[in-house]
């Protein structure tokens, strides 16, 4: 006789109803929601008379919970069994159909315990095999007790040791699987908080600047940004001739990796000598050496105001840097002039020793090094005059040719800006709690310029020098200066339209970059071996490394870059905070941005998307938050409709600034290149508080010093 109701297997799923008919291979069952479905025979589990499938399924969930799973395991038979045989033998002979749907409810939620065969038969797991899954049950019980407790203590506003031990890589490098970051996530989604406010009001994040400063060296100094004790410096073997000249540097007084110095000999005679000479750790330090590597993981020296992040450690620095009174080994670069039409004659490079008479610091010259004292309209009280006033005219004289190339003049209309931290001991990396000074020097000072055009003068040359010797070396090039055109780095030489060249590369500053420190390699190689330079550089045409080196130099360089202006937004920030300042004069620019007239930042400013671009605006300060770095203000006043300047500013925004130095080929967009969110890597969901914070528009360029 046709038994009335059937429970049956969907797809790990158990359902009952009435079967209303059935065929060989298959049954139609109607559910108690009056649903009919067609059930393959071989899925029916059970078949019963009563009770009801509703209080079958009750009665089957309510009893499953009291078998235990020891015993059961106990009473089952070494062999496959059926479900109904092991409920006749815990329950009952007579086992009802609420007590075999328990059995089978109960064995098929327990696969530690009893391993699924199908068609309701099952075979008892090995006892090493339950005995690890019990322990892993059992773990997995006190990780979620952890979660729990930590997010509880979160959502009442107190971080766990643990949280705040990680806090950065639950931020931005989490395991997903780590009770630290799920603690985050459930104690977010409890409180519908963005998980940056949730950690700050729960005391993780006691201060911004070692917010902004720790996260920085967690994602590029995983391993610690100190160096490794016992890094010896090695020595310049090379017996190398002494130059006759008298060199001298131009930095600010904070630089202590002297990379470059200029000589001046012949002023006078109707031809001079004008000397670029470049420290050279690549006479000493050699490819996969020690410092070497040490130099290639790190790629650049970081700087950021008041502090900064060597590329290599001082007591190496010391041994190569052009320091004053010393006969310093340089990698030299000649270049014979007529005087009276600077056209070149003559180029020589040279392994040598370099006599460095003076350490000039621009910082303490610039007022008096004008250019009135240096064309001779006012008293020239300085040291190395005559050489400087060369220099000048030089420099002079190389910009307006590059300008030709370059279609159109370069602009420094506005200045840089530099930040001084007053601290009374600068051993110490600042700690956010520093009065900071923001000052103003003009782009294109005299002595500024000297140094860029000497410095792009032989970055270009050497350029083209390996490549008239068929050595490969890492350019900078930009096809043209239309907006959106980007300068790339390569192997092969190409025009730079921004520097107005034929060719650059990046050779001068081998302390501080190791993309210099490369083509130092590579430029010795040409000097001490001449046309069979290909055979003995160390990176030959098409060579893999040198791809390598672009990658992880790109990628580095620009994170350091980030963080710089990152950093130097925040002391801007700090600044106003501690100077009390409470309105901004600025300038429209696009999309709603603003820039401040006499500070290096930008902000959004409400109000001024309709107004004509260079339109002088008043902002006033509504709020500032240090870890978005994000301006609030909203629109003061209106200042004025665009002026005369507002035609030179455009070419500013396009990014045509030019190159105020050597090291900022690129241009000076830095204005428009507005900072993304702050993106966390914590995954809340769809609905859960936004897990990124928008900060502002990235600080009006770098400041730091060289």
């Amino acid at each position: 006789m046709l038994r009335m109701y059937a429970l049956f297997d969907d797809a790990g799923k158990f359902h009952a109803g009435r079967v209303m008919s059935e065929a060989d291979t298959s049954l139609q069952v109607e559910l108690d929601s009056g649903k009919r479905v067609k059930v393959k025979a071989a899925n029916v589990m059970l078949r019963f008379d009563k009770p009801a499938p509703a209080e079958l399924l009750a009665q089957a969930q309510a009893l499953a919970t009291e078998i235990e799973l020891d015993l059961a395991w106990e009473f089952a038979p070494e062999d496959e069994f059926h479900f109904a045989d092991l409920a006749r033998d815990y329950f009952s002979a007579q086992a009802s159909p609420a007590h075999q749907a328990a059995a089978l409810l109960r064995l098929f939620d327990s696969p530690h315990y009893f391993r699924r065969l199908g068609k309701g038969q099952f075979k008892k797991a090995p006892e090493d095999t339950v005995k690890a899954a019990l322990l892993g049950i059992e773990r997995k019980q006190a990780l979620a007790a952890q979660i729990e407790t930590w997010a509880t203590e979160l959502a009442a506003g107190q971080c766990p040791a643990p949280v705040q031990e990680q806090l950065y890589k639950i931020l931005f490098k989490p395991d997903k699987n780590g009770a630290e970051y799920k603690a985050v996530v459930e104690a977010a989604k409890r409180t519908q908080r963005a998980p940056l406010d949730l950690l700050k009001e729960a005391g993780a994040i006691t201060s911004a600047y070692q917010f902004h400063w720790k996260r920085f060296l967690f994602e590029q100094f995983p391993k610690g940004h100190g160096f490794p004790a016992g890094l010896a410096a090695p020595g310049v073997e090379d017996e190398l001739p002494l130059a006759a000249v008298q060199a001298f540097s131009i930095d600010d007084s904070a630089t202590t990796e002297i990379d470059d110095a200029l000589s001046v000999t012949g002023v006078g005679t109707g031809t001079v000598v004008f000397g670029v000479h470049i420290a050279a750790p690549g006479l000493a330090i050699t490819p996969d050496s020690a410092v070497d590597k040490l130099a290639r993981e790190r790629l650049s020296t970081v700087y950021m105001p008041g502090w900064k992040l060597t590329m290599l450690p001082d007591d190496v620095v010391q041994q190569y840097t052009l320091t004053e009174g010393r006969d310093c080994p340089a990698v030299s670069v000649y270049f014979t002039l007529d005087e009276a039409t600077l056209a070149v004659q003559a180029t020589a490079t040279r392994l040598e020793r370099v006599p460095v008479a003076m350490n000039l610091r621009h910082d303490q010259l610039d007022e008096v090094v004008t250019e009135a004292a240096l064309t001779g309209e006012a008293v020239a009280d300085f040291p190395f005059a005559h050489e400087l006033s060369f220099c000048f005219r030089l420099a002079k004289h190389l910009k307006a040719a590059r300008e030709v190339v370059r279609g159109k003049p370069e602009n420094f209309n506005r200045p840089d800006y530099n930040f001084k931290l007053l601290r009374d001991d600068s051993s110490f990396e600042p700690d956010g709690s520093e009065q900071v000074q923001i000052g103003t020097r003009k782009r294109g000072a005299p002595l500024d310029l000297m140094v860029a055009e000497a410095m792009i003068l032989a970055n270009s040359h050497w350029g083209g020098w390996l490549a008239e010797h068929g050595v490969p070396g890492i350019y900078r090039s930009q096809a043209s200066l239309q907006p959106g055109i980007k300068v790339r780095m390569g192997v092969k030489p190409a025009p730079h339209a921004g520097m107005g060249v034929a060719q650059y590369t990046w050779a001068t500053s081998p302390l501080r970059r190791y993309v210099d420190l490369v083509n130092q390699w590579q430029i010795i190689a040409c000097a001490r071996h001449g046309r069979t330079a290909a055979l003995a550089a160390p990176f030959k045409p098409r060579d893999a490394a040198l791809f390598s080196v672009i990658s992880a130099f790109e990628a580095t360089y620009a994170a350091y870059n980030d963080f710089q202006n990152g950093i130097e937004r925040w002391w801007t920030l700090r600044w106003l905070e501690q100077n009390g300042v409470t309105e901004i004069d600025a300038q429209v620019m696009a999309g709603g941005l603003v820039r401040a007239d006499a500070l290096p930042l930008v902000f959004r400013l409400p109000g001024t998307d309709s107004l004509p671009r260079h339109s002088r605006v008043r902002a006033r300060i509504t709020g500032i938050d240090g870890l978005t770095l994000e301006l609030h203000a909203v629109l003061a006043a209106r200042l004025g409709e665009p002026g005369a300047e507002a035609a030179s500013d455009a070419e500013l925004e396009s990014g045509d600034e030019g190159a105020a130095s050597e090291e900022s080929d690129e241009g000076d967009d830095s204005d428009m290149n507005i900072a993304g969110p702050l993106a966390l890597a914590i995954d809340m969901g769809e609905d859960t508080p936004a897990e990124s914070h928008q900060p502002a528009p990235t600080p009006d360029g770098p400041g730091a010093a060289a």
